[in-house]
């Protein structure tokens, strides 16, 4: 879209993802499956990956009454046949990518002295290498686009967190590290790639209240730790990332690259 195509009905549709197909690694969590309602609910076809089905079963099942078409593949991003794979039967099924969120991730704590290898290597995997292979294998769809002539290619919106900036007391050492690698990689990515028109950004959410963050805020020291950093004093809800989301997925957002896009409560201004 250039400055010329601005009409009163172009600007109704910066938000339309309407036929777009949207892959989210990570489809059956809490962040994902959030972002997928949301995109569902803007005409978007969806792709749910994970490693367990029955997950993917069920967010499927839970999106039932949006009325987007849903395909779930079981796959593990560590693996580079079954990125390709995702890749594959998301084009078999639908014809192109057109937004890739890798939102698949882990995070273990313990203090940097004592921090064991096993679990650094599982968060430096899962979040960085996890996020690069599955990044890589559909930008090289994304480049097949490019040279059919589709503009902008594709967009992929990588996931970090405010880890990436701030320090923190309860022993994100790997976390941390983690996430400011994914910060590095998507301006990296937004460089090299921005020639085959394809938009890489980066949302960066706070500590987000879910199941796997219920030990954290069940604990008032700990959750002060946290709530004091977040200007509005509370940790965010899954559903506050979907309007981010879906701008760096739309139309709204084609001359936006190489962007980390803070949804934090205002934790990195703190």
């Amino acid at each position: 879209m250039n400055t010329l195509d601005y009409t009163n009905e172009t600007i109704k549709g910066l938000f339309d993802l309407t036929g777009k197909t949207v892959v989210i690694t990570g489809g059956g969590g809490g962040l994902g499956l959030s972002m997928a309602r949301g995109f569902a609910n803007y005409g978007a076809n969806l792709v749910l990956t994970g490693r367990t089905q029955e997950t993917l079963d069920k967010a499927s099942s839970e999106l039932a009454d949006t009325g987007a078409k849903v395909l779930t593949v079981a796959a593990d991003t560590l693996e580079l046949a079954d990125c390709q794979r995702i890749v594959d039967e998301s084009v078999a099924n639908f014809g192109a990518i057109d937004v890739l969120i890798p939102a698949a991730g882990v995070a273990r704590r313990h203090p940097a002295e004592e921090f064991p290898q096993a679990d650094f290597d599982l968060v430096i995997d899962t979040n960085v290498k996890g996020t690069w292979y599955i990044d890589q294998a559909v930008a090289k769809q994304m480049i097949k686009q490019f040279e059919q002539g589709k503009s902008p290619a594709g967009k992929i919106i990588n996931i970090t967190s405010v880890r990436a900036n701030n320090g923190h007391p309860l022993g994100y050492g790997a976390y941390a590290t983690s996430k400011g690698a994914v910060v590095s990689m998507t301006r990296q990515l937004a460089f090299e790639w921005s020639k085959f028109d394809i938009c890489v950004n980066a949302l960066g959410p706070t500590i987000v209240l879910s199941a796997l963050t219920k030990p954290v805020f069940d604990n008032p020291d700990s959750a002060k730790i946290f709530t004091d950093r977040i200007l509005f004093h509370r940790p965010m809800v899954p559903g506050e990332l979907i309007g981010s989301a879906i701008y760096l997925a739309s139309p709204a957002s084609d001359f936006v690259t190489g962007q980390i896009l803070y949804v934090d409560g205002g934790c990195v201004a703190a």
